[in-house]
């Protein structure tokens, strides 16, 4: 209860605490239970051995704390900062609202499964869709949860810069299944996440393997469609999610303006036959 109190949703996204750390980022850690009157430090000649081991290897860097050197070269780089998102369409909410309702009453039940899925991370879907593992596929799978915390960042800023209040707060009677997360509603941080890391990975698998690049569009697509079922976001925040995630891939997809996140990219190609 404590991590829905602090909204840990889309922070989950970025950093894909869940199902990949169980896939073997190692993010979220497994538990090693120790005995109490003979612990494994008494065991003979255990206790004096050492490596000469002198810095932390890059292969041990998981995904979600990987991504988070990256986000630190592209926050310096200005070019995001040039990124225009444009105002919310408030004339059409109302109508965008009976949109909802109708999503809430024909949808909903159907779509619970996946709304809970992809709360608090959905990387793991494209993870299954491309049927890798962050021991299969280390760097690819830094590529996403690299490219989903970027979309998190931006997106946050432009959240606070608008304010625009979420659909439940204009008709509570949507009353989503899951919080009302604790930012504004637009633009949509599932939407560019997700379509980010859809045309990531685009950029990143092999010719053999692209008829499949529609189905990450349409997955992205699903995933923030999912967020208008729960009655969580206007499909105004979904567009306006879908377009910063192109600018942010135009940023991101010219190699000089985050040489870290290039480098990436030529690594995860090479996990490609």
């Amino acid at each position: 209860m404590a991590g829905n109190a602090g909204n840990a949703g889309n922070a989950g996204n970025a950093g894909n605490a869940g199902n990949v750390a169980n896939a073997g980022s190692g993010g979220g850690g497994w538990i090693f239970p120790d005995r109490v009157d003979l612990p494994f430090i008494t065991e003979t000649g255990v206790s004096t051995n050492r490596t000469t081991v002198t810095e932390f290897p890059d292969r041990s860097w998981t995904p979600d704390w990987y991504a988070w050197r990256l986000l630190a070269e592209f926050a310096i780089y200005d070019g995001w900062s040039t990124i225009t998102v444009a105002p919310p369409n408030y004339a059409n909410t109302g109508a965008e609202i009976d949109a909802l309702v109708t999503m809430a009453k024909d949808e909903r039940a159907d779509a619970l499964g996946e709304i809970f899925a992809q709360n608090d991370e959905f990387l793991s879907y494209f993870m299954a869709l491309l049927n890798v593992t962050p021991n299969s596929h280390p760097n690819t799978c830094r590529v996403m949860t690299t490219a989903s915390l970027i979309a998190l960042q931006v997106a946050m800023h432009w959240k606070a810069y608008y304010k625009r209040p979420r659909p439940p707060q204009i008709c509570p009677a949507l009353l989503p299944p899951i919080q009302v997360p604790g930012h504004a509603s637009y633009p949509s941080g599932h939407a560019t996440q997700a379509h980010l890391v859809a045309l990531c990975l685009k950029s990143v698998l092999p010719a053999s393997v692209q008829p499949m690049a529609n189905d990450l569009t349409v997955l992205a697509g699903r995933i923030a469609r999912n967020r208008q079922i729960a009655g969580l976001h206007y499909q105004n925040d979904t567009d306006a999610g879908v377009r910063l995630a192109s600018d942010l891939f135009n940023i991101l997809d010219n190699k000089t303006s985050v040489p870290s996140f290039d480098d990436l990219v030529t690594a995860a190609k090479g996990e490609w036959p």
